[in-house]
């Protein structure tokens, strides 16, 4: 039994979640499983870690727990009849089953890794102009990252020698190592520190790559972007990332996009806004004005008495899908502009309209023009 505090034991606050205690359980069970902590205490750790999780993932117990503290799960009677030790029936063995599993480089079913170790992924930035995002573009970009050194062919072993199999893992890249638990036998493997995984050892390396069998080069790669891509769109480039280690394949590239915005187009998902200002004459009258589209430049149609806030929606003008067909659409939302610098003349003919359509303006508020109050008796 530990003296230390159950939720300080897993790393956890006293109102953690059951996912965080779970989460957290699971982490700290594979960092100290004495099969990859070496440390002499790493067994009697596992225990109380174990032990901590089993009575808070329990409402029950937890609850005693946060009351009574230590004396509510360990003192006389605080154990049911059907759980004597406290370890909350099978259902526990599955978690820590789950622990021990995940991420250790193995799994259950005891597939052993071989072949040269593949090489990491690497990542880059790449800025596109709005419309290269909308219509799609061949980018020639700029990496340096690890290749198959060519005087070694990728095997590390100077020219006229080669690789020989690993003595210390007789050529499976990796060690395992069988344990007793409570489970029976636990199996875990980890790579070989001496070949590092490849299953090979260079006696003699190679003088350009020093036995890697790899060297960092620039190189030039053309990317394709798919018409539609948008801002933090991410394309993987298999087999363009880091050379594996003495002959490993390729990892991948992944290339993250950070799109420009544009000044007139505004863009939510496949489709597009746009906003278009025109007089207030237009506006009544009806009429027409040039409006410049992704593709072509249009005579766009206004109805007479259209006003301000009208939305046209032009079909088939937005951002093509990138994974399927079409396009989306084009949303153009009408401004109708109020003039603010009328002449005597022009005065007297709006003067003169609101006569004839019977409105009263009444008197302008001080300091303001006469359109303000034609704009009121239009409000």
């Amino acid at each position: 039994m530990t003296d230390e505090d159950l939720y300080e034991l897993l790393g956890v606050s006293r109102n953690a979640s059951d996912d965080e205690i779970k989460r957290a359980y699971r982490a700290k069970a594979r960092e100290h499983h004495p099969d990859v902590n070496q440390d002499g205490g790493a067994a009697e750790r596992i225990k109380e870690i174990n032990l901590a999780y089993e009575i808070l993932k329990d409402p029950e117990r937890r609850a005693r727990y946060d009351r009574f503290g230590h004396a509510g799960v360990f003192g006389p009677g605080a154990q049911s009849a059907g759980d004597p030790f406290g370890m909350g029936g099978v259902g526990g063995l599955g978690d820590l089953f789950d622990a021990f599993f995940t991420g250790m480089g193995g799994s259950a079913g005891g597939q052993r890794r071989t072949g040269p170790v593949p090489g990491p992924d690497a990542e880059m930035v790449l800025r596109l102009e709005f419309r290269e995002a909308v219509f799609g573009v061949q980018r020639e970009v700029d990496v340096t990252t690890p290749v198959h050194c060519d005087t070694c062919e990728g095997t590390g072993a100077r020219p006229g020698t080669s690789a020989t199999r690993c003595g210390e893992c007789q050529g499976a890249g990796e060690l395992r190592r069988v344990r007793q638990s409570i489970l029976g036998q636990v199996v875990t493997a980890v790579p070989c520190p001496r070949c590092q995984g490849a299953g090979q050892v260079v006696d003699n390396p190679c003088d350009d790559c020093r036995g890697e069998g790899r060297r960092n080069e620039n190189r030039t790669l053309t990317v394709d972007i798919p018409a539609g891509v948008d801002d933090g769109s991410t394309l993987r480039l298999a087999g363009h990332g880091p050379a594996g280690f003495r002959g490993g394949p390729n990892g991948a590239l992944f290339v993250h996009l950070s799109v420009t915005g544009d000044p007139d187009f505004q863009r939510a998902g496949v489709d597009l806004h746009a906003t278009v200002h025109v007089p207030m004459t237009l506006a009544a009258l009806g009429g027409s004005v040039p409006f410049t589209t992704l593709d072509d430049t249009r005579d766009l149609g206004i109805a007479p008495g259209t006003p301000s806030g009208t939305v046209l929606a032009l079909k088939g003008l937005g951002v093509p899908r990138v994974r399927g067909r079409g396009r989306g659409d084009l949303f153009v939302h009408i401004e109708v502009d109020t003039p603010t610098d009328l002449d005597e003349e022009q005065r007297e003919l709006i003067t003169r309209l609101a006569d004839l359509r019977g409105e009263v303006l009444g008197e302008a508020p001080q300091g303001e023009g006469i359109f303000s109050r034609i704009r009121s008796a239009f409000g």
